[in-house]
């Protein structure tokens, strides 16, 4: 982001210096053993506590010396199932150092999708964290048969009756001596990564070392990280987006990382850490914006006002940096609305955040203007779990917040038929393991990857996603209407909390959604509506109601892409629901199977 000078960027560890995933650690370690490389609260004292580049590599040797010990060879696959903490790097690296391959799990997947990704790929060692994920494993206890050795972090007492179980505090040895790294070709295997699919099984996405590596230096023109940078990460490490910038990249410039104890924590960690860079998904941007939201709707219209003029100049002010719109006199204001307004709000990302990533999915231009509005430098890229992930990247001097930015270093993009967006570049994966035909479909023979979203590309070669390819929904009247953008649109209104847009083959569209609970009864109490009866929002009176509502947040669109039905639902859609995946994207058929009663009921007699 913003740039640290030259000396930050001469600690930099370069690719060809690094080679494999491991020799970036090592490399790491040598050159300063003894910064801060990791943060982390301790439970059992209470306190947070931090780690150096050295004291890690210690523990690494630790953990390599247990897998050798159970007789682990180069290529065997290892899986591991833990929040962001120290011991998924140690695991990580101490398995890439000995040649393994590491299958990163969610914590929150289902035992189901679990059991299938171990069988699947053929993983011999799985590490997970306790009791909790010990007993939703043991529903499928009977399809772990192919793991040797399963370990968990932290003891689970005894009469647990499963011999390959054991803790780390009784598996590790005390001593490990010098870190082994098995010599490789930059090209090998390093991890297959789950995608998790929002239709079927998942597959697994094969990434090398050089994949990953390349990737982590393509992102440093996005992101510029120095050694005094603290990245707080909170998105899972099973995340490619974080496994990449949020971990492997700050391994590169030998940034601390401070991790995040929990989402509901998330507010006074980041307070607490004071963290200069961020890197999430939409999701997080979207709750911190609903608060803000919440809480100027508690107060004074004065303070609302403030607000909404602040957000404004700002966002005009910024408009004016990036070259595209005239100086204004109201910028005279800045001085005042800046401690005012915008430090106050940014007070609650820790006051020190330099720049802030979102990707894995399209953040709301509006969400977005009310961040830039206020000072803070939000860039949106662009990648999949396929492009090991990032493919474009806004940068902090051309940023452009309705696109996802140019093509990042090394990086080709092109439109291909149907408008699809096509990607080719050293970050494709090796392909799917053990899905030969599906690799066939996705890569093609000259190296072209077909994203499967829809793009344009403008003049000055900043992207544009459109849609999915998969996702546009065809009207009867062969009308084509990209969800996501209008799913977007009415998500702007608090009330609506998750939202499913409906009509594929149909003459209208209508929406599924998940109403916020607090906003719900809000609104009854405005109403006059009774908002404990069993049917409440089942009635006529409040389908017209949310019908006017999605139309306000609509008037940009098209005539034919009005909502004309919506069945609500207080019950959110989530992972252990099967109605979202680990990353949290929408299974929209499974949501038309549950609600399928639902949706003929809004297209009765039409």
């Amino acid at each position: 982001m913003a740039n640290g000078g030259d000396a930050g960027l001469s600690h930099v560890i370069a690719v060809e210096a690094a080679v494999t995933l491991d020799g970036l650690f090592r490399e790491r370690v040598k050159r300063t053993p003894d910064l801060v490389a990791y943060r982390h609260f301790n439970e059992q004292h209470g306190n947070w506590r931090d780690y150096t580049w050295a004291q890690i590599d210690r523990q690494i040797a630790r953990w390599q010396a247990a897998l050798e010990s159970d007789g682990l060879k180069p290529g065997d696959r290892v899986a591991v199932m833990l929040r962001n903490c120290p011991e998924w790097v140690t695991f990580d690296q101490a398995a890439l150092g000995l040649g393994l391959v590491v299958v990163p799990l969610y914590t929150q997947d289902r035992p189901e999708n679990v059991a299938y990704i171990i069988n699947d790929a053929g993983c011999k060692v799985l590490l997970f964290e306790g009791l909790e994920q010990w007993q939703a494993l043991n529903e499928v206890h009977g399809q772990l048969q192919g793991l040797d050795r399963i370990l968990s972090v932290k003891p689970l007492g005894d009469g647990v009756g499963e011999p390959r179980l054991r803790s780390i505090g009784e598996w590790l040895p005390d001593e490990g001596g010098e870190t082994r790294h098995v010599p490789r070709a930059a090209h090998q295997l390093a991890t297959i990564v789950y995608t998790s699919g929002t239709t079927g099984r998942p597959k697994g996405v094969m990434l090398s070392h050089h994949n990953i590596l390349t990737n982590a230096a393509a992102s440093l023109d996005v992101l510029t990280a120095v050694h005094d940078d603290i990245f707080l990460s909170f998105l899972p490490l099973s995340h490619t987006f974080e496994r990449t910038c949020g971990y492997y990249l700050t391994v590169m410039t030998g940034s601390t990382t401070a991790y995040a104890r929990s989402i509901p924590q998330l507010a006074e960690d980041l307070r607490m850490i004071r963290p200069t860079l961020l890197i999430s998904v939409p999701r997080i941007y979207e709750r911190v914006y609903a608060a803000i939201r919440a809480k100027l709707e508690e107060g004074p219209p004065v303070r609302k006002k403030l607000f909404e003029l602040a957000v404004a100049v700002g966002y005009a002010r910024f408009e004016h940096e990036q070259g595209r719109g005239a100086w204004h006199a109201s910028f005279l204001l800045w001085p005042l609305l800046n401690p005012l307004v915008a430090k106050k709000i940014l007070a609650r990302l820790g006051g020190r955040v330099r720049a802030a990533i979102s990707g894995g999915a399209a953040l709301s231009p509006d969400i977005a203007r009310v961040f830039i509005g206020l000072g803070l430098t939000v860039l949106q890229g662009y990648g999949m779990t396929e492009l090991s992930p990032v493919a474009c990247a806004n940068r902090p001097r051309d940023n452009l917040p309705a696109s996802v930015g140019h093509a990042v270093p090394g990086v080709e993009v092109r439109i291909g038929d149907g408008n699809a967006l096509l990607v080719k570049g050293p970050n494709v994966m090796l392909g799917y393991w053990n899905n030969p035909e599906a690799t066939r479909q996705m890569v093609q023979p000259d190296g072209w990857l077909n994203t499967g979203d829809t793009a344009r590309v403008d003049e000055h070669g900043h992207v544009f996603i459109t849609g999915r390819l998969k996702e546009i929904i065809v009207l009867s009247n062969g009308e084509k209407v990209p969800p996501v953008d209008i799913e977007a649109a009415i998500s702007r209104d608090p009330l609506f909390e998750q939202v499913m847009l409906i009509g594929e083959g149909k003459s209208y569209l209508s929406v599924m959604t998940v109403l916020n609970a607090d906003h719900w009864k809000k609104l009854c109490a405005e109403r006059g509506l009774n908002a404990g009866a069993p049917d409440a929002t089942r009635s006529k009176q409040v389908e017209e109601i949310l019908v006017a509502r999605i139309a306000a947040q609509m008037k940009e669109f098209p005539g034919y892409a009005q909502v004309r039905r919506v069945t609500p639902t207080l019950e959110p859609w989530t992972i252990e629901n099967g109605l979202l995946t680990p990353t949290m994207k929408l299974k929209r058929a499974k949501v038309m199977e549950k609600f399928n009663a639902e949706i003929d009921r809004m297209y009765a007699g039409h």
